[in-house]
């Protein structure tokens, strides 16, 4: 039944009208990026702060006072995470010159490594070494000037979201009304019912998955700590908030935390720990933490969710692997409320039989 829909629905559109859209969208995503990210981001914030904002303005404070309070809080939330990162960033860097013995004598025995057993004389090593070095040096300016425009780019950024959160939530009334236009009358109802139950449905999975990034990071920071790995909550809170990415998230945070403790301990078992630490507290959070801190959670099957990072990457960078996850997440939300789009929520869901 489910395939018959799909089927029937795809059946409306020709191939050259769907790859003429798929283009078009591209084509809107890749070069808009400057305004569609900041743009993106705010949009995503005011979803989340509206309801407090309704909340406050329940109790009788008016609506500038509201999102004033609102801002503030997740400004105040951002920069104590923030600061806390600093500081463990700031310890992890007091201890680097030690790292930097150590990883020396690690690079002087994998040079015997594989002067033995593969013949390379070291002073070929270091002919190599100076090779690409001196190649690599032609890349030194291209790569400061990348990264002087993404640093630009985040501080424009960083500047413009909370400007368009408040707009945004500020002409609220205006948008939506601006919306309902846009579609006939007879439809106007149920785009209000979607875009009411899409804001609350994202807002409390929003809530949700704060819980299980702080409950993930702070047994990943435990749990590394009583191995006696160094700097356990700046490890254990960068694995929490990669964990958004499926599978491989948890395989990269893990690598940080491993080289560091096989460099400072010289022990297989330290990094065996920290697997295992990850590992445990990955089956918690897919088992426990997740379905009780979630709840009733957005089914979107791996496989799109994995896609959406990679196009997120591919058209918008760090941004786009973030961003796109929320707008599959609330194009299901839309799907499964709209007959018209059954088939989109069936290719999104995970039953797929």
């Amino acid at each position: 039944m489910s395939n018959q829909l799909v089927t029937h629905n795809f059946q409306q559109y020709s191939i050259l009208e769907i790859l003429q859209m798929i283009v078009l969208v591209s084509f809107i995503l890749f070069f808009g990026k400057t305004l569609l990210i900041p743009l993106s981001f705010a949009g995503l914030l005011s979803f989340i702060l509206y309801p407090f904002c309704k909340w406050v303005e329940k109790k009788g404070l008016n609506k500038n006072m509201a999102i004033f309070i609102a801002l503030l809080f997740i400004s105040l939330l951002l920069f104590a995470i923030i600061y806390l990162l600093f500081t463990q960033f700031m310890a992890f860097s007091d201890q680097w010159q030690l790292l930097k013995i150590k990883l020396l004598n690690a690079n002087q025995e994998l040079n015997l490594f594989i002067e033995n057993v593969f013949g390379v004389s070291k002073e070929k090593e270091a002919d190599f070494l100076e090779n690409a070095l001196n190649n690599s040096g032609n890349q030194v300016f291209a790569f400061i000037g990348n990264t002087a425009n993404t640093f630009s780019q985040s501080l424009f950024s960083l500047i413009i979201i909370p400007v368009f959160t408040t707009l945004i939530l500020y002409h609220r009334t205006l948008l939506s009304k601006v919306l309902y236009q846009i579609f006939p009358k007879e439809k106007r109802v149920i785009v209000h019912e979607v875009l009411v139950e899409t804001i609350h449905e994202y807002y409390n999975f929003i809530k949700g998955m704060l819980i299980v990034y702080l409950a993930v990071g702070f047994l990943n920071s435990v749990g590394l700590s009583i191995i006696g790995i160094p700097h356990p909550i700046l490890f254990g809170f960068i694995a929490s908030i990669l964990t958004f990415i499926p599978y491989v998230g948890i395989m990269i945070s893990a690598l940080l935390p491993i080289t560091v403790s096989w460099i400072t301990f010289n022990s297989i078992w330290y990094p065996i720990g920290v697997i295992l630490v990850f590992g445990f507290v990955q089956l918690l959070e897919a088992n426990i933490i997740f379905p009780m801190a979630v709840g009733s959670r957005l089914k979107i099957n791996t496989l799109v969710i994995i896609i959406m990072i990679i196009l997120g990457g591919i058209f918008w960078g760090a941004a786009g692997m973030i961003l796109f996850i929320p707008f599959v997440s609330i194009l299901k939300l839309i799907a499964d409320r709209t007959e018209s789009l059954k088939w989109l929520s069936v290719l999104l869901g995970v039953g797929g039989n």
